[in-house]
């Protein structure tokens, strides 16, 4: 696909155009926003040096550590919705390379814990350090008003995209959202 197909993608989104000038003009900046975002975490997970799924596990990784949860091969398999091998190669590689270690389950003694090491961390920090300082600077030179009609304005979306596609409060919720809708 020639690139310039690619890097034209995010202004067709919607197939409704917008009322008014005005709204197109938002709509179209939101698209241009999460393609930023989609290039800039891209950006991220090249600096970082590791593969989307690798890049992806030390950020789930991470997550889960910081959020004081233990993660395991498992759990991992189904956030990255890979194969139980591909989940042993991703860690394989990560433990290899001294992104991650493994331990042993604190009461299954059949289980493994994965946590990220502190170099993996300082890697997906700094990958994503420049995005944020740039996300942050630009919010902290508006006004009030200013950051309080972007807040309103994203929540109205975001409540509208949950609305319209729910998410599910866990594994089994998804099961049970398939089953109504047949």
């Amino acid at each position: 696909m020639p690139l310039t197909v690619v890097r034209r993608e995010h202004h067709h989104l919607y197939s409704q155009q917008p009322r008014s000038a005005a709204a197109q003009q938002a709509v179209d900046a939101l698209l241009r926003l999460q393609h930023a975002e989609e290039q800039q975490i891209e950006h991220a997970r090249t600096e970082s040096g590791l593969s989307k799924n690798e890049f992806l596990a030390v950020r789930y990784l991470l997550q889960a550590h910081r959020d004081e949860r233990a993660m395991g091969p498992k759990d991992l398999g189904v956030m990255l919705a890979v194969s139980n091998a591909s989940v042993t190669k991703i860690v394989d590689a990560l433990v290899e390379r001294g992104d991650v270690v493994r331990t042993a389950h604190p009461t299954d003694r059949r289980a493994q814990v994965l946590e990220p090491t502190a170099q993996a961390a300082a890697k997906i920090d700094a990958s994503y350090a420049r995005f944020h300082e740039i996300v942050v600077q630009v919010f902290d030179g508006l006004s009030d008003a200013d950051n309080q009609a972007v807040t309103h304005a994203l929540g109205q979306v975001v409540e509208a995209l949950a609305v319209a596609v729910p998410e599910p409060a866990d594994e089994y919720t998804v099961g049970a959202a398939v089953d109504a809708t047949v």
